[in-house]
């Protein structure tokens, strides 16, 4: 079915929905074969409907269209066989096995053979498998219904069809309605009030009326249509300062949608405002209102599926040793299998659960003693152990803070290698840290720290400053829980003498106290959605409590039955799902609903628990981790959870190149690349190398022997390496900009007359490792079904002398780009394009996702200023100004805090993301009795630590220190030397692969910037001698496999090229090399 068929079909299901033909709706949906209502199928399983349920399944799929499908019609069958069974109805259960289980016979004979000699049996629970199927049918259809519901959502049949798409109330009524309207407007002589009888013929005002200087159009539909009116109308206003004119697309599934925030209705545009004839301003015809954010899936009908105890992690998956008792754990924000582990020896783990390997591994050490107070140096030099207290993600997962029992907190960067650097040590308080946890006052990531001091401190994440400190307590402060409702953001504290206050982020102390129940030490947590508070904790006496706060009235509002007496050490608790909390507790897991105090179950996770463990669940609420008596943790898992632990433990077979779920690409690993250069050089290979320690040229510490041994790889032959070009039938215009995705499932080449193209590779057998070979699964020229393409609008230039750019969002999923005119916002899933901004002048040159917020960019422009933009709200937030030509690169980094950029004018600077205020800058310099190009292109990208920087000119390759633009190791062309067109860090940023004008690539050890391989084009473009005047212009690097990477020539062809298996790699690093 083609979108709009599809689209209109589902605007008819909400019609006949809101008309409330029940029957009709079901009947559609299953014909159509367009969506699957699980609710509806949820009610003829309750029922017991089953040839209903059968013939609802045939829309969709048919019995031998696959495992999951037979599977699913199997269970159906066999429980209504079962059931007839039970009835003691063997006439009934003769005919189900004769007519519907009988299919399955030439499949397994035995299976069927069994199912019949039930027949025989009283009962047929006297069936050892049988055993535990209960006498009560209701709860029976429940579990069937919780198992059909599984194979249906991983029946690739189902895909897509699970969910109904937002749509807005009565929306194909207001089609109508502008429709007529329409109509009315065309008529030649229009009433002011017209008889709308019928829609079966277009609408006409037969009778002339008199004229007059001027007449109305009225909402004639809304007479017509009287019950459901047409919504009201709204302008959508354009952004001050920021021009933006969004293009409308038919619908929006909610699979589709852009994740940068949350949604807001948009309304229809018939209306005219004073913005309606500014150009830059009017809204485009004839496509509807999509606006940038947030879309949730509505269903149109009925209650959400009840979630009920089975849906909890019970099942031990694996045990992890940690060396000594566990006392904090945290799972990963987003990479759901990572697990953050303290323990009561210091050390700190990072646990990959689904490889069941230990990342990272920190122990109390302390960085910078000089820096520590005497207190602390005297204390240490008694004893230099201490424990974690505590540990904790940022909301994004890019850090973690460990507080420790002395002094002590760190901040440590996590990158997308999975590497783990220190980023701050904070002397936070004198004596014991006793907990910590990362908020956002006036969105700026801090971290809030409590201590034995009895103070509570707000801390900058990037610089360590302290922003806030709150005093008041007066007792030990135990643990803290920021938190923000609305616009008013705020923070408890519990101290050790039952007291909870709650502060602002001001001086002006504490905004109210209140007595936690029974004096205890508590720490307290929110749900899911925010909008519960609720607490868990241990007084002196052993007496534990777990209660819902009113967080208006600082009143406990609900106390939670089940906990003991005498409990050894203090619970802790975690929530799950909005529905469930979870509490370690005589050396079990306590269950609870949120909306009933008494104990829900219990979970033993096969023995083995202390009397207080520590329990986590991850994000999704399918894994839960809780710390063992022999000093471990175990993983708890669902079903969906063994499926996450497998897929994670085999993704060292997915696909490196194929294969791969979602688009996107790193814009680290988007190559740098130079742009219009000249084409005719002399082809010597000679380069300079030097440190700027001391501006003197490496000397080795190896023997000349030694030295001599080693030679510069030369890959000259076909047979030395793989390639493999990407299909494309149209391959005329150059390729200015190219990226791989961030999965390496798909490359994106954007071409020099403005249009896209995306190759991705299929799933197969033959591509385990993903190689860029012939004997490969090979890349298909992707589009979707409706064959829209993502062109960008050009200006009045021709495209080839505009400067194009784009950028891939963090989730994959959209795309921004310019190719002189406005910047598009694309949706890479249906190519169409969302929304147009920033018309020219400027035209943007260089474009940039911030990596934690999607719907933030960094825009440079050509007339040299640099704009900091909000895609979802149309605001600039700033504008940052330094350089004097067009901006050729940005280049983000978190662990840093701050955005680097680069100019024409061969300028890099560093600008300090909390203010967007500029810090540091400093000119390329040239090599020795030569100097820099009046206008030249200067790229810049982040190693995977985000401290180093490299930096990309056509005269030479560096490596920066970005905090203090430090030049590391310089590498420059000679004079003779052909140009550099661009240059990327390699997936793992250990090499750089560094493309030249003649269509050479050499590739760098990136520690030392000494070449070690020489690629020369004769091994991976054809023979054909005219392809020597299509020289490279863009290098990309694969994100994951570190020897791959991808060229875009002038005459529009893209090449892979990868390592062959016999090296592994591109040559060997070079006699000094670390």
């Amino acid at each position: 079915m083609d979108t709009p068929t599809s689209e209109l079909t589902f605007l008819i299901l909400q019609f006949l929905d809101e008309e409330k033909h029940k029957e009709t709706v079901h009947r559609l949906e299953s014909e159509s074969g367009c969506y699957f209502n699980m609710r509806y199928f949820e009610e003829l399983v309750t029922q017991g409907k089953w040839d209903e349920m059968e013939k609802y399944l045939f829309g969709f799929t048919m019995i031998e269209d696959n495992q999951q499908s037979m599977k699913i019609f199997f269970e159906i069958r066999k429980h209504k066989y079962l059931e007839a069974l039970d009835k003691r109805d063997h006439a009934k259960a003769v005919d189900i096995l004769r007519k519907d289980l009988r299919f399955y016979a030439p499949f397994s004979e035995d299976l069927f053979k069994e199912m019949a000699l039930l027949l025989t049996l009283d009962d047929f629970r006297e069936n050892p498998k049988l055993s535990m199927y209960k006498k009560d049918t209701e709860s029976e259809r429940g579990v069937l219904f919780r198992d059909l519901e599984k194979l249906i959502k991983d029946n690739p049949l189902f895909r897509n069809k699970l969910e109904f798409p937002t749509i807005k109330t009565s929306r194909l009524r207001t089609l109508i309605n502008h429709s007529l309207n329409w109509q009315h407007k065309l008529c030649k002589n229009p009433k002011p009030k017209p008889d709308m009888e019928t829609l079966f013929v277009d609408h006409i005002c037969n009778q002339p009326i008199a004229a007059s200087p001027a007449i109305s159009h009225p909402n004639i539909a809304a007479e017509v249509l009287s019950p459901h009116g047409p919504a009201p109308s709204a302008t959508i206003p354009a952004a001050p300062g920021a021009p933006v004119r969004r293009r409308r697309s038919a619908s929006l599934s909610a699979g589709s949608a852009i994740v940068m925030g949350p949604q807001t209705p948009s309304g229809h545009m018939e209306n005219q405002t004073a913005d309606s004839n500014n150009p830059l301003k009017r809204p485009r015809p004839c496509e509807t209102s999509q606006e940038v954010g947030n879309i949730l899936p509505v269903s149109y009908s009925g209650e959400p599926h009840t979630l009920s105890p089975d849906d909890l992690p019970k099942v031990v998956a694996t045990t992890l040793p940690q060396g000594s008792p566990v006392t904090s754990m945290e799972f990963h924000p987003v990479q759901q299998i990572l697990l953050l582990v303290g323990t009561i020896g210091g050390d700190v783990f990072l646990w990959d659960v689904g490889a069941r390997k230990k990342i990272s591994e920190k122990c109390f050490d302390i960085w910078k003693l000089d820096a520590c107070s005497k207190e602390l140096q005297e204390s240490l030099n008694t004893d230099k152990t201490a424990s974690v207290n505590h540990v904790a993600w940022s909301p994004d997962g890019t850090l973690f803070g460990v507080a420790y029992s002395k002094n002590i907190v760190h901040i440590y960067s996590f990158c997308r290698d999975n590497a783990v650097i220190s980023h701050l040590e904070i002397e936070a308080h004198r004596g014991s840290v006793n907990h910590l946890a990362f908020s956002y006052p006036n969105e700026q990531l801090s971290v809030v720290t409590c201590g034995d001091d009895r103070l509570i401190k707000v801390w900058d994440a990037a610089t360590g400053a302290t922003r806030f400190t709150f005093e008041g307590h007066e007792a030990p402060v135990f643990s803290v829980c920021p938190h923000q409702k609305e616009n008013i953001q705020f923070v408890f504290s519990a101290a050790t003498d039952g007291k909870v206050r709650t502060w602002l982020y001001d001086e002006l102390g504490a905004r109210g106290t209140y007595d936690a129940p029974g004096h205890s030490l508590i720490r307290m947590a929110y749900s899911s959605d925010g909008t519960r508070l609720f607490s868990c904790g241990t007084n002196k006496e052993g007496e534990s409590f777990l209660v819902e706060w009113d967080e208006s009235e600082g009143s406990i509002q609900r106390t939670y039955d089940g906990l003991g007496q005498r409990a050894a050490g203090i619970v802790q608790f975690d929530t799950t799902k909005n529905r469930f909390l979870a509490a370690g507790a005589e050396s079990t897991i306590k269950i609870w609903d949120m909306n009933n105090t008494n104990i829900l179950t219990n979970i033993h996770a096969d023995s083995g628990l202390p009397a207080s463990p520590c329990v986590r669940f991850n994000r999704e609420g399918i894994l839960l981790a809780v710390s063992t008596s022999d000093n471990g943790v175990k993983i708890l898992a669902t079903d969906d959870g063994f499926r996450l632990l497998r897929t994670a433990e085999n993704r060292s077979l997915a696909f490196k190149v194929p294969g791969g779920g979602g688009f996107g690409s790193s814009s680290a690993n988007a190559g740098i690349t130079m742009a219009n250069q000249s084409t005719s050089f002399s082809a010597t290979k000679k380069n300079e190398v030097r440190t700027l320690a001391d501006g003197k040229p490496r000397t080795s510490n190896f023997s000349s022997e030694v030295s001599t041994s080693w030679k510069v790889t030369e890959i000259t032959e076909p047979s030395q390496c793989y390639s493999l070009r990407l299909p494309d039938n149209v391959t005329v215009k150059k390729v200015s900009r190219l990226i791989y995705t961030n999965s390496g499932s798909g490359v994106l080449a954007l071409a020099s007359n403005a249009e896209h193209k995306l190759w991705k590779w299929r799933n197969s057998d033959l591509n385990l490792d993903g190689k860029a070979t012939d004997n490969a699964a090979h890349p298909v020229l992707w589009k979707p079904k409706s064959g829209i393409m993502m062109i960008n609008e050009t200006s009045d230039k021709t495209p080839e002398e505009a400067i194009p750019c784009l950028a891939l969002s963090n989730n994959d999923a959209y795309l921004v780009s310019a190719s002189g005119g406005e910047i598009s916002l694309f949706n890479m899933a249906t190519f169409k394009c969302m929304a147009t901004y920033m018309p020219p002048p400027p035209a943007a040159t260089f474009l940039a996702f911030h990596p934690s917020e999607n719907n933030i960019i960094g825009i440079g422009f050509e007339d040299s200023s640099i704009q900091i933009y909000n895609l979802r709200t149309s605001e600039v937030r700033a504008i940052l100004n330094g350089h004097t030509k067009r901006i050729t690169g940005l280049a983000f980094s978190l662990a840093l805090n701050i955005l680097v950029s680069s100019g024409a004018d061969s300028q890099v600077c560093v600008w300090g993301m909390a203010g967007w205020e500029k810090r540091s800058s400093m000119y390329l310099k040239a090599s020795k009795g030569r100097s820099m190009p009046a206008v030249s292109d200067t790229r810049v990208q982040f190693h995977q630590n985000e401290i180093h920087l490299l930096v990309v000119n056509e005269t030479q390759i560096a490596i920066y220190d970005a905090q203090k633009l430090d030049c590391l190791k310089l590498w420059f062309r000679c004079e003779a030397t052909i140009p550099i067109t661009s240059g990327t860090y390699s997936g793992d940023s250990k090499s750089i692969f560094v493309g030249f004008e003649d269509g050479t690539v050499n590739v760098l050890t990136a520690s030392n910037l000494r070449l070690r391989c020489r690629i020369n084009p004769t091994a991976y473009l054809p023979s054909n001698p005219s392809s020597n005047v299509h020289p490279p212009l863009v290098i990309a690097a694969h994100p994951t496999e570190s020897n791959q990477f991808a060229v875009g020539l002038s005459n529009g062809h893209v090449y892979v090229v990868e390592a062959s298996e016999s090296e592994g790699r591109w040559g060997t690093s070079p006699p000094g090399s670390t």
